[in-house]
This record gives structure tokens, sequence and C-alpha cells, in this order.
């Protein structure tokens, strides 16, 4: 291969051939979209004819059979009586095929009548559910609340500690974490030597970046609470923060038997093996928690996201997926990141469907910050449905929130 040609990217064919694979599998709206880059590819260099117009033929079977996925779509939704969303593909379907009896038939189904809005599924609040989500509840019920989440010990504990530590636990837990590392440290000092307050200030130095500070009053907690895995939590975290993986390990492995294959620190110890970048191990830990304690969401996910820095992809897929199935048979909510990293995979293998732009219009609401990004990825699954206008659209939104 000669030195230049290096530089040219990937020619039509390789395009058809990803365009192919795509089509064969059924995702049709991919396949769209490798084989109009290959005919843009093939239209900048020396004319084939020949390969130009096998590109517009597949392009054109790629689109007709993309029409009728949209038609048995809207086919499945008018027979949920929801007309309005069915028309929306079909109309769809109309721009993309042309075929006689496919257009036919679309035109059919959408002569059809029906209306199902969103206002049928809608049930308003009650006047007094209103009130009492907007009432305010003041620092001792925050602190009475925020308790309500710990062991009963714990509780008692911390109720005790008076009012400088009231203020700096909620200053904490509402991100004020000047304010929470003053009153706790005072609180620190006002109560006897033996307290819980020392991981609650840690924390507070943590997010202030006082590592070395945490580091210290960690190392004294834990000799007078050594099977504390609250403690050893904020410790390592300190240490991940300074990038001292190996400390954080070690540290781990040298807890008290009593806590060192409990589930909490044996996950401690599998994360510290992949922020140290050994991933295999890590992989193999997270195993043998799931063997040893079963199934847990949160463990799974987190070998989910080691599959994925180990290149597992499709492993990764499988149990990102029965996450989410679990959450939705248990009738709990599911982890925003969970549905991002499903969607995302499954857009990186090709997948465009309704149910990923589902997915992406979701996070929209649960995680704000990263709209510009979804917005993109819809803009792309747009695109490969043949919906140039949507696709532009959601592509600009995306553009015009990254612009300072």
């Amino acid at each position: 291969m000669g030195f230049l040609k290096l530089f040219k990217g990937k020619g039509p064919e390789a395009y058809e051939q990803k365009g192919d694979h795509f089509f064969k599998i059924g995702q049709y709206g991919a396949a769209k979209i490798e084989y109009e880059a290959a005919l843009k590819k093939a239209g900048k260099g020396s004319r084939d004819t020949a390969l130009e117009n096998r590109l517009r033929n597949k392009l054109l079977k790629s689109k007709d059979a993309l029409a009728i996925q949209h038609k048995g779509h809207a086919q499945e939704l008018q027979e949920a009586g929801d007309y309005e969303s069915a028309s929306d593909f079909l109309n769809l379907a109309l721009e993309l095929t042309s075929d006689p009896a496919t257009t036919k038939g679309i035109k059919e189904l959408l002569a059809r009548k029906g209306r199902t809005t969103a206002d049928d599924f809608f049930i308003a609040p009650t006047e007094s559910q209103c009130q009492e989500d907007s009432r305010e509840m003041d620092e001792e019920e925050y602190f009475t609340a925020l308790c309500g989440t710990l062991t009963e010990e714990t509780q008692d504990a911390y109720h005790r500690y008076g009012d400088a530590f009231k203020a700096g636990y909620v200053a904490l837990n509402t991100g004020n974490y000047e304010l929470a590392a003053g009153m706790l440290s005072q609180a620190l000092k006002e109560n006897p030597p033996d307290n819980l307050i020392a991981p609650e200030l840690a924390t507070a130095y943590l997010n202030l970046e006082r590592y070395e500070e945490a580091l210290a009053i960690l190392d004294a907690f834990l000799c007078n609470h050594p099977t504390s895995i609250r403690g050893y939590r904020i410790l390592c975290e300190t240490f991940w923060a300074r990038e001292r993986f190996n400390d954080a390990l070690k540290s781990i492995l040298s807890c008290p038997e009593d806590i060192i294959n409990t589930l909490p620190i044996m996950q401690l110890r599998a994360e510290s093996l992949n922020r140290s970048g050994r991933h295999n191990e890590a992989y193999n830990l997270y195993n043998e928690i799931i063997l040893s304690y079963g199934w847990n969401d949160q463990t799974v996910t987190l070998l989910a996201a080691t599959c994925e820095a180990l290149d597992k992809k499709r492993e990764a897929l499988n149990l990102y997926s029965q996450v989410i199935q679990r959450c939705r048979n248990n009738g709990t909510l599911i982890n925003p990141l969970v549905k991002e990293k499903y969607a995302d995979i499954c857009m990186d293998m090709g997948d465009y469907s309704k149910k990923i732009m589902d997915i992406y219009l979701s996070l929209i609401n649960d995680n704000p910050d990263a709209k510009a990004e979804y917005f993109r990825r819809l803009g792309i699954i747009y695109k490969a449905a043949g919906n140039d206008r949507e696709s532009q659209r959601y592509l600009h939104l995306a553009e015009r929130l990254e612009t300072p």
C-alpha cells in the first residue's frame, strides 16, 4: 500500500460492505446510512458507473425495507389506539418508499381515524398533594429525614451530637462544604473521642480537595473503629481522588478479617482494581462477588462497566439489559446511567430503533446536563430512519447548547 493511500480513509466498498451487513440483520436504517456514505464517497473519486448504480439500488432497497418496517410499527400503534404516533411513522414511511404497493398500503392506513393523546393518560395531582410537595422542611425536619436512611444505632448517635453536628450534617448533604467542614470540626471537638463524626467531616474535606486532612482524621478514626465500612469507603474515595490506587488496595487488604469478605469491602477492592487499570482482575472479582452474594444490581452494573473497559460489549449489553428488565419487573426506578450505557452500546452496534430513541428522550429529563449529547444521538437516529428534517433539528439543538 502506498504511503499517501493511508490517509485517504475508507473507500466506498468498505461502507457498502458494512451496509450489506446491517441490511442482512434487519437494521435497515443503519444500512441506509452506510449506503449513503458509500454513494457520497464514490461520487468523490473517479466515476465508476457500475458501482454507483449498484449502491443506488441498495439504497432504494434499504429505504423500502425501512418504510415497510415503519408501516409495521404504525399498525401495532393503531391496534393499541395510538393513531397520532402511528401517523408520524406512516408519513415518514411515505417519504422513504418508492414502491407503489407499499405506498398504497401506507395511504390506506393513514385513512383510518382515531385519536389518542397524552392527556388521556395523565392524572393531575390533587391540590393537597401539590401543597404537600411544595412545603419546605426546616433544618430539624431535614436532619431527621436524612438520619432515617441510617441504622438505628447510628441514628441514635447522630441525634446526640448536638446542634453543631446537625447544622454541619445538613450543610454536607446540601452541598455547602465550607460550612459543613467548620460545623463538623466543631462537633468533633464537642463530643467524646469514640464518636462517628470523622467520616462526615472527611467527606466535607474530600469535596473541598483537602485530601491530607481527610486522610489524617480517617486514619485516627479507623484505629478506634477498625470495622467501619463507611470509614473505608471514604478512605478509598480520598485515595482515588489522589490517584493513589495501590494505597487504596493496601488499606482494603489490611482491614480486619471480620469485614474483609463482606460485600461492600469486596466491591471497594474491585473498584480500586478497575481504577488502577487492572480490569481483568476486577472482572474476575466481580464475578466472584456475584457467585458469593447472588445478583446485586450495583455489582452487576459495575461488572458491565468493566466489560466495556475490556471491550466485551455484547456481555456488557446483556448485563445492562438484565438490570433494566429486573427493575421493570420489580417496579423500581432504573438508574439513568444504566439506560444511557445500554442505549450507547446499542447504537455502537447499529441499533437505531424507536426503542433506543425513546431511551434518549427519557434521559433528557433524567439528566438534563447531558442534553446536548442526547440531542446529537437523536439526530443520528432520525437520520437513520430517513427523517432528515428531524435529524437536522436535533443536531441544531445540540450545537446551540454547546455554543458558549
